[in-house]
């Protein structure tokens, strides 16, 4: 009996033992080839021409999917070659060579040269460009391009964060004709655009002459719009949908890591989510009313109830995975009697109403919004919530200013310096935290810039032009067969270059 056992268990272990060293086998072999990816988003493009529109969703589909700049972020968040395999700084930091690769190809088989990145940022940096941030430009004094795979931008003074916003999903390199990007874009990228149904999805397949004959690995991917939360859980569930790029309801986090067959992934995002005030309108031109509001907010109850615990607090505009990141979330306790007596001081003591614009399609925002308005509530502001579509977001809020307050995520790595364009969408006005942020943006030693930063992260702190919420996790979820996903979102792009299905 007991040798009978014993060999039972012997077989068993020989079992394990050989199905382990497959399965090492069948990892070892590498990444496959081949197979469609549909991934699902919760918004849509309002167009596909990322130096046209500011809307991060562009970036998260095409960014160096479709479209690729000089230089790219990668997954630990650092700068490196992309159509330019090398660049030289001058000294004095007013000069930037670049030198490009050489067999690049546009998806319309139009050769790419150093005319093509000369046309770019002419275009980017011209009097009537229509760029999102015609600041990343600014600096640029003259382009010359000694040859085809040489680019020399010089200059009008250093700049610190040069290289970084060629980075950046404005800074993608364009194929000279530019009528037609928004509908159908066209770039260097491992994917080319097939297809875009509105309303539904858009389909990107192989670009067989991408330079890195190696990539991708994917014959196709599908972007799967779903605005709704519960619908893109199910359709993963069921198959339907391969992964969610991003979930907007943490605790659906929870619950996912449950499911054998789905896998979540726990990182950390760029993504800075603030309660926006229109600082041109009464009473919101008043510090003292800013303030109240962020004393009358319970930060740690909206990070719990809004992200179910996984949001990080934050107490400015500048991301905790940024190395100049100045921990200033204790600034504003919760403390709802100093509020009122704030209020009182401002000539509010009988409180004001007010409209709490928001994205209906954004989670993080309606969930936010709800718990914010009770909050507010019970200092006496009362914030009637209104819900719109995105595209009415970007046209009212954004692009117009009508608003009272809203709440929404921004997205960029450095997005701390929109708060000395004073005709954003906030509308603040500081003239101090204009020249501290330019000379930040301008200082060349590692030090001074990370003093600068902070004085500047100071600034809007004590003036607090919007309150400042949490940074968002990063929690993309996907079945057990999709892999090499990146963990991290250091720049708001969903990059499936080196994604691979493992079937």
């Amino acid at each position: 009996m007991f040798a009978s056992r014993w060999k039972s268990a012997l077989l068993i272990v020989v079992l394990v033992l050989a199905l382990a060293q497959l399965s090492i086998v069948a990892y070892a072999s590498g990444p496959k080839y081949g197979g469609t990816l549909k991934v699902a988003l919760p918004a849509e493009p309002p167009g596909l021409d990322p130096t046209t529109h500011t809307a991060a969703v562009i970036d998260r589909v095409l960014y160096n999917n479709v479209y690729q700049g000089l230089v790219r972020i990668n997954r630990e968040g650092e700068v490196v070659p992309s159509l330019a395999r090398d660049w030289e700084v001058s000294e004095d930091g007013t000069l930037y060579t670049f030198y490009l690769r050489e067999g690049v190809k546009f998806h319309n088989g139009k050769k790419f040269t150093a005319e093509d990145v000369s046309f770019t940022f002419e275009r980017a940096r011209s009097e009537t460009t229509t760029v999102p941030h015609p600041e990343y430009f600014s600096p640029i004094e003259n382009i010359e391009t000694p040859s085809p795979t040489t680019v020399k931008i010089y200059l009008s003074r250093p700049s610190s964060i040069f290289l970084f916003n060629l980075a950046r999903g404005d800074s993608v390199i364009l194929p000279g004709g530019v009528e037609e990007l928004s509908s159908r874009p066209v770039g260097t990228g491992p994917f080319k655009f097939n297809d875009w149904k509105r309303g539904s999805n858009l389909t990107l397949t192989r670009f067989e002459d991408y330079y890195r004959g190696e990539l991708p690995y994917l014959d196709k991917v599908v972007f799967e719009f779903i605005g709704d939360v519960n619908t893109r859980i199910t359709s993963l569930k069921s198959g339907g949908i391969d992964a969610i790029a991003y979930l907007s309801s943490p605790e659906n986090a929870v619950s996912l890591k449950e499911v054998n067959s789905l896998k979540v992934l726990t990182g950390l995002t760029t993504w800075e989510v603030i309660l926006a005030m229109n600082n041109s309108r009464e009473p919101f031109s008043d510090p003292l009313v800013r303030k109240a509001i962020n004393f009358a907010l319970d930060r740690e109850e909206i990070i719990e109830g809004a992200t179910f615990g996984f949001g990080k607090p934050i107490g400015s505009l500048m991301s905790p995975t940024n190395p100049n990141y100045l921990d200033l979330s204790w600034l504003y306790p919760h403390d709802p009697d100093k509020a009122k007596r704030l209020l009182k001081d401002a000539g509010y003591q009988g409180g004001f109403e007010a409209t709490l614009t928001l994205p209906a399609n954004y989670e993080l925002s309606l969930r936010s919004g709800k718990i914010i308005a009770d909050q507010a509530g019970k200092v006496g502001i009362n914030l009637k919530i209104e819900k719109i579509s995105w595209a009415q977001w970007l046209q009212r809020v954004f692009s117009n200013s009508e608003y009272d307050l809203t709440i929404i995520g921004h997205s960029e790595a450095f997005d701390i310096s929109i708060y000395g364009n004073p005709d954003y969408y906030f509308n603040y006005d500081n003239e101090r935290f204009q020249q501290v942020i330019g000379r930040a943006e301008r200082e060349t030693d590692e030090k001074t810039r990370r003093q600068l930063y902070s004085l500047a992260q100071w600034i809007i702190a004590e003036e607090v032009p919007s309150a400042f919420l949490f940074s968002a996790p990063s929690l993309p979820a996907m079945r057990n067969e999709v892999m090499n996903w990146w963990k991290d979102y250091p720049i708001p792009a969903v990059d499936l270059t080196e994604v691979w299905i493992d079937e």
